[in-house]
């Protein structure tokens, strides 16, 4: 059921790929506090199960290249400004998509002196995925929700 989830998933990801950004998408991973269990997760649609590649998906090294940036962790107050930062410098259509429960609103840390209790406090968020951590089909299905929203958007004229 799982793998078949899964294949559903990558099959209507690759045709939005095309259909919204042309070919492919560029993804800047940042992390803003998390533990690595959501990087960990994130990783694996790299590996030979899930291999995002074949779909034109590609992480990518600067912002300035990336159209989306999928960030982990709760937002410390030591990385707030590194992420408006990156934020800034990414490119046009800018979709940010919060992976992971710290990254939606904190977690178990939640807000305090030294977390901002969630992203959505720092940057815009497009779409949440939560979890702790989330598994990589629920990564890729917040990939496509993203996708989604962005040609609704332009279908809309924004």
């Amino acid at each position: 059921m799982e793998n078949q989830h899964t294949a559903d998933l990558e099959l209507s990801l690759q045709t939005r790929i095309k259909e919204v950004l042309g070919n492919s998408l560029h993804i800047r991973h940042v992390d803003a506090g998390s533990c690595n269990g959501c990087d960990f997760e994130m990783m694996a649609l790299c590996n030979p199960v899930y291999d995002v590649q074949r779909f034109g998906i590609d992480f990518v090294a600067s912002p300035r290249h990336a159209d989306m940036l999928l960030v982990t962790g709760g937002g410390t107050r030591h990385l707030e400004v590194a992420l408006q930062k990156t934020y800034a410098a990414a490119a046009a259509p800018k979709m940010v998509v919060a992976i992971g429960a710290c990254a939606c609103g904190g977690g178990v840390v939640g807000q305090s002196y030294a977390n901002t209790g969630g992203i959505d406090r720092i940057v815009p968020v497009i779409v949440y995925v939560p979890g702790c951590p989330p598994r990589p089909s629920a990564i890729l299905a917040g990939i496509l929700l993203a996708l989604d929203k962005l040609a609704a958007c332009r279908a809309a004229g924004f």
